[in-house]
C-alpha cells in the first residue's frame, strides 16, 4: 500500500517542475536566414553541369530544380562574372529575403559563371563586345553563349516548360541585355537591371570622358582575381592592398598624378586598367563595348530596371529603354526607376542617406512589378496584368507614377538661367558680357562629399551639398523658395558659356534641392541629423572641356576665348516642393569621385606634378552668352 503512494507523491513534484524547466531552457528560435536556407534544401534539388559552348568551352552553371515535379516551371537564369559559388552538388547558394516569393512560387533557377571567371572555361573579356557578322562556331561573344546556354537547358532540365527569363544586376545586367540580342526562342522574359551600356559616355568608369577615379581603382584592385585551388567556395585576391588612411580624399591627393599608380595593384585586371586610361578618347575600343546599336529586333519583353540615386550604373537602363522605343518598338518593354542606390531594390528601399522615401518601395517593385512580369511571361499569362511603359517613383512628393512614355509626353521644356547675384530664373537675363568667376586649384580639389570614405559612397548622390557652395570655388544659383510645386521629369539639359585660362578644364554642374530652413528632422533620428536648410543633390555630372565637339577627337580650350559647353545630365523625376529652393552648382572638380583635370591639354594619364595648373574659369550669364540648364516640368 505505501509504495503506490510514494511513487506518487514523487510523481507530482516532478511533473510540476516541467513547465519550469521548459521555460529556463526554451528551444532556440531560427533565425529568417535558416529558415530560409531550410526552406530551399527541403524544396529545391541542386546540380551542377559544365554546358558546351558552340566553340568547345564549357561554362560552369548550376540549377536549382524544384522537387515537387507535379507540374513544370520556367528557367530563372543569371550570368554572372562574380562567381555561382558555394561549388558542390550539396552546397546552396544562401536564400535572401528578397528571393523567397521567387522561390516559393517555383521556378528553376540557373546560374552561370560566365566565359573566363571561376569555373567556367575560356577567356574573359571585359564587357565583351558584340560581333554582329559571325562566320562560325569560333565567333562567339555573349549572345550565343546565352543562346547556347538557354537551348542546353530547355534540352536538359527536367521537367521545364520551355521559357526562359533572365534578370541580372549591374555586370549581370549587361549580360541580360546581351542575352536579348538575337535571343533563343525559348527567351521570353529579360530584366536587365543596372546594365552596363556604354562606359565612356555616362557608366561606371568615365562619365562624357572623364575619369570616375575612386570608383574605378577601388572596383578593380578587388575584382577579377585568380581562382584558388583546390577546395575553395569562392575566389581569393593573391594580394591585399591596404590604403593606409579611411579618407579617400587624402589617399588619392598624396598618390598625386595618374602616372603614380602602380598597375601591379590590379593583379591580372592590370591589362584592363592601362586599357581604361590608354584609351582616353571615345575611340573604337569604347563604340565596340556600346551595347546600344545592337538593340534591334528585340523579342523577349523587357524590363529595364534602375535608381535614380544609382553612383554606378543610372544611365544603363535609360539607354536600353530608349535604344528599344527607337530602335525595336514593337518590343514590349516597360522602364521602371526607383529611389534606389545600386541595386537598391534589392533592399527595403525605404532611405538614401538622409533622404527617406516614406515607403518600402524596393519590396513594392519586387512584388508587384517583377515577380508578377516574370509570371505573367514565363508561367501564366493573365488578361488582367498591364504594365505601364514607364512605372518610376516621383522623389520628393514619395510616390510611384505610372506613364505611356518617358519622359511623359506632357512635360515641357523650360529654362532656368543663372542670374546676377547667384540667382536662377525663368526669365532671360538681359545685359552684356556679365558673367561670374572662380579659381579652381587641382591641389585643392572640390570634394565630392563631407563624408569620410576611402572610396565612392552610394549615399553621396543624395547628400547635402551645403559645403560645396560655402567654397570659393563653387558658384551657386538658387531660386527664390517655391510658391507651388515644381515636378522635372526627364533629362537635365546644360548650356553653360564659359572660359578658362587654362587648355582644358572639367564642368561640373549640379542639381539640387534646397529645403527650407524650419524643415523637421526625421523622426526618429539616431543619427541626429539636422535636415532644416538641407540641400540635397538630385543630379550631378561632370564634362571634360575637350570632348565639346567630339568625344572622338579632343581639342584644347582657348584661353580666355567664351566657348559653348552642351551635355545632358541622366533623367530624374522629383518635385521641389512648396517652399523648397531649386539650385544649381557649378564648380571644375569632384574630387576623388573624378580624376583631377590639369587644366593643361596634356594626356591625363601621363601628366606630371608640373602639368597641374590653376585655372581662373567664368561662368558668363547675359545677352547672347546666357548660360542655363533645361529641364521638363510637369504641370
Amino acid at each position: 500500500m505505501r509504495c503506490p503512494l510514494n511513487k506518487r507523491l514523487i510523481a507530482i513534484p516532478l511533473l510540476l517542475a516541467l513547465p519550469v524547466l521548459c521555460a529556463q531552457e526554451p528551444v532556440p528560435k531560427k533565425s529568417p536566414e535558416a529558415e530560409r536556407a531550410e526552406y530551399f534544401r527541403a524544396n529545391y534539388t541542386k546540380y551542377e553541369y559544365m554546358i558546351p559552348m558552340r566553340d568547345g568551352v564549357r561554362l560552369c552553371t548550376s540549377v536549382y530544380a524544384p522537387k515537387d515535379t507535379a507540374q513544370k516551371y520556367p528557367v530563372l537564369l543569371m550570368r554572372t562574372p562574380y562567381t555561382v559559388s558555394p561549388y558542390g552538388a550539396d552546397n546552396y547558394r544562401g536564400l535572401p529575403a528578397n528571393n523567397e516569393k521567387f522561390a516559393k512560387e517555383g521556378f528553376i533557377f540557373a546560374y552561370q559563371d560566365v566565359r573566363g571567371t571561376a569555373k567556367s572555361e575560356g577567356e574573359y573579356v571585359n564587357m565583351r563586345p558584340y560581333l554582329p557578322v559571325k562566320h562560325g562556331p569560333k565567333d562567339v561573344d555573349e549572345t550565343t553563349d546565352a543562346y547556347d546556354t538557354i537551348d542546353w537547358l530547355i534540352k536538359n532540365v527536367p521537367d521545364n516548360n520551355g521559357n526562359v527569363g533572365i534578370w541580372g544586376i549591374s555586370y549581370p545586367g549587361f549580360y541580360a541585355a546581351m542575352a536579348a540580342i538575337d535571343a533563343h526562342p525559348a527567351l521570353k522574359a529579360a530584366s536587365p537591371q543596372a546594365p552596363i551600356t556604354d562606359w565612356f559616355l555616362g557608366d561606371d568608369w568615365r562619365h562624357n570622358g572623364a575619369l570616375f577615379l575612386a570608383h574605378a581603382f577601388g572596383f578593380f584592385s578587388g575584382f577579377g582575381r585568380p581562382w584558388v585551388e583546390p577546395g575553395d567556395i569562392r575566389p581569393h585576391p593573391t594580394t591585399t592592398f591596404e590604403r593606409g588612411t579611411p579618407d579617400g580624399y587624402d589617399f588619392f591627393l598624396r598618390l598625386g598624378p595618374l602616372r603614380n599608380i602602380d598597375p601591379a595593384l590590379f593583379g591580372t585586371q592590370a591589362a584592363f586598367w592601362n586599357e581604361l586610361l590608354e584609351h582616353r578618347r571615345y575611340d573604337e575600343y569604347w563604340q565596340a563595348r556600346n551595347i546600344r546599336p545592337h538593340l534591334k529586333n528585340v523579342h523577349p519583353a523587357m524590363l529595364p530596371v534602375g535608381g535614380w540615386f544609382d553612383a554606378e550604373d543610372l544611365a544603363g537602363p535609360l539607354a536600353v529603354y530608349r535604344a528599344l522605343e527607337t530602335q525595336s518598338p514593337e518590343t514590349t518593354r516597360t522602364l521602371v526607376m526607383g529611389p534606389w542606390s545600386h541595386g537598391g531594390w534589392m533592399g527595403d528601399g525605404e532611405q538614401l542617406g538622409n533622404v527617406r522615401f516614406a515607403a518600402k518601395t524596393a519590396e513594392f517593385f519586387r512584388d508587384k512589378i517583377m515577380l508578377p512580369f516574370f509570371v505573367h511571361y514565363l508561367k501564366t499569362p493573365t488578361d488582367d496584368f498591364k504594365l505601364p511603359k514607364a512605372y518610376v517613383f516621383e522623389t520628393g512628393r514619395n510616390q510611384w507614377r505610372k506613364h505611356d512614355a518617358w519622359p511623359p509626353a506632357e512635360a515641357a521644356a523650360r529654362m532656368l538661367y543663372f542670374s546676377e547675384g547667384g540667382k536662377l530664373s525663368w526669365t532671360p537675363p538681359e545685359g552684356g558680357q556679365a558673367f561670374d568667376e572662380y579659381v579652381s586649384d587641382p591641389a585643392k580639389p572640390v570634394p565630392f562629399t563631407e563624408e569620410t570614405s576611402a572610396g565612392m559612397t552610394y549615399n553621396y548622390m543624395t547628400s547635402d551639398q551645403r559645403f560645396a557652395a560655402r567654397r570659393t570655388d563653387v558658384l551657386a544659383y538658387e531660386s527664390e523658395p517655391l510658391d507651388r510645386d515644381v515636378t522635372v521629369a526627364g533629362p537635365i539639359e546644360c548650356d553653360l558659356r564659359v572660359s578658362t585660362t587654362g587648355t582644358d578644364a572639367d564642368w561640373v554642374v549640379k542639381l539640387v534641392d534646397g529645403y527650407p530652413g524650419t524643415y523637421p528632422d526625421p523622426d526618429p533620428n539616431p543619427s541626429g541629423v539636422r535636415i532644416g536648410g538641407y540641400r540635397q543633390l538630385v543630379r550631378g555630372e561632370p564634362f571634360r572641356a575637350r570632348f565639346r565637339n567630339s568625344f572622338e577627337k579632343p581639342e584644347a580650350s582657348e584661353p580666355g576665348r567664351i566657348t559653348k559647353v552642351a551635355f545632358s545630365m541622366p533623367d530624374v523625376y522629383h518635385t521641389f516642393r512648396r517652399g523648397h529652393r531649386i539650385v544649381v552648382h557649378v564648380q571644375s572638380s569632384w574630387f576623388p569621385l573624378v580624376d583631377r583635370n590639369p587644366q593643361k591639354f596634356v594626356d591625363i594619364d601621363r601628366a606630371t606634378e608640373a602639368d597641374f595648373q590653376k585655372a581662373t574659369q567664368r561662368v558668363y550669364r547675359s545677352g547672347e552668352n546666357r548660360s542655363a540648364i533645361r529641364v521638363r516640368t510637369l504641370q
